[in-house]
């Protein structure tokens, strides 16, 4: 009879099958079907596949389901080649197996600039994409694999952020913070999101804007693009008194509603630098808002944005935490993008924000 498994603290609160599936790495439904027939077992006791696991429950598997758990070598859902899986829905990690030797060893995650119970919070470089896709199977998700193999909790980023995006990216070391942030992200209370973003020409307009779109991506697979649909998108200052987005439950308009609010920290012919605050999270929002507008983000040459060396110039500068807890980290921008501390610090404070 195999080993039974003890709950660690930074599983906890996970489903029954995700546990499992992230422990042994064999299908979900192979898991469904042990539990079913009785052969699962927690603290001595039938269970269910979607009953939660708690912090020193003792799961009993059946003899084979821990054989094949140290020989992965797959990525599944984004979780790394070095881990047996990943659940399904939004969570992205897992218990993940030591690295087969015979692998090239990969470089270490991005730096760590923050810290927080059950969070790390990493400062993404431009370049590097957050979860594996076509063609690039060096990643931050593998790298976490690959540098905490073997954790009770594979740390998982809680969000993404474009391949050419930089800045702050939240990862969670256990699942309870990640379901938390998930939540966070869902509801869009309490978390806040934060960039700089560098654009063609003078912006127009001398206060902080918000920005409302409905967005949904064009074109056929591998060459989409997010454009903004219906309506005439002009800008409003528009705020709800209660904090609510107004458009939210408008499901039979086309597109996906979209909101930010902008902020001008520097305005020149040539070129602004702009803080947008976040308050909702669609695929290449702030670049298409802001190119909808004719100010693109210089060097996103997808939306039409002016060439630049440094590559594209948004950066995700600050983050707050439901509970009051701020991480900041300026961009490596350097000659005529460098952004200074006094530059953000000028900036209206997360609290004086307007927020559809």
């Amino acid at each position: 009879m195999a080993e039974p498994l003890v709950v660690t603290a930074a599983e906890a609160g996970q489903k029954l099958v995700q546990y499992l599936h992230r422990r042994c790495g064999a299908p979900q439904s192979a898991i469904q079907r042990w539990v079913r027939t009785g052969q699962v077992r927690i603290n001595g006791g039938r269970c269910k596949p979607f009953d939660r696991v708690a912090e020193g429950d003792v799961v009993r598997v059946p003899p084979f389901a821990l054989a094949g758990a140290q020989d992965v070598d797959t990525v599944t859902d984004g979780a790394s080649r070095h881990s047996p899986g990943t659940g399904s829905g939004k969570d992205m990690a897992g218990k993940s197996a030591v690295p087969p030797q015979s692998l090239p060893p990969l470089p270490s995650p991005p730096p760590i600039v923050g810290e927080a119970e059950g969070l790390l919070v990493l400062l993404k470089p431009a370049g590097m994409a957050v979860q594996p896709g076509t063609g690039h199977a060096d990643c931050v998700t593998a790298r976490l694999a690959a540098r905490y193999a073997g954790a009770d909790f594979l740390p998982t980023p809680a969000h993404r952020l474009d391949r050419d995006t930089s800045g702050l990216l939240l990862v969670a070391t256990s699942y309870a913070r990640l379901r938390a942030l998930s939540d966070a992200f869902a509801a869009r209370e309490g978390l806040v999101k934060e960039y700089l973003a560098r654009v063609a020409g003078r912006w127009p307009h001398d206060g902080a804007l918000t920005l409302r779109d409905r967005l949904e991506k064009q074109g056929t697979p591998g060459h989409q693009k997010v454009r903004r649909v219906g309506g005439n998108g002009a800008a409003s200052r528009a705020v709800m008194s209660d904090g609510h987005d107004s458009h939210a439950a408008d499901g039979d308009a086309a597109g996906r509603h979209a909101a930010c609010t902008v902020t001008p920290l520097r305005r020149g012919d040539a070129a602004s630098l702009l803080l947008v605050r976040l308050h909702t999270g669609r695929t290449h929002q702030i670049r298409v808002q802001l190119a909808e507008r004719g100010h693109p983000i210089v060097g996103d040459r997808k939306y039409g944005g002016p060439a630049c060396a440094l590559g594209m110039l948004l950066h995700a500068v600050r983050l707050t935490l439901p509970d009051g807890e701020r991480f900041t980290a300026l961009p490596d921008w350097t000659g005529r993008w460098q952004v200074d501390d006094e530059e953000l610090s000028d900036a209206p404070a997360v609290a004086d924000s307007p927020h559809p």
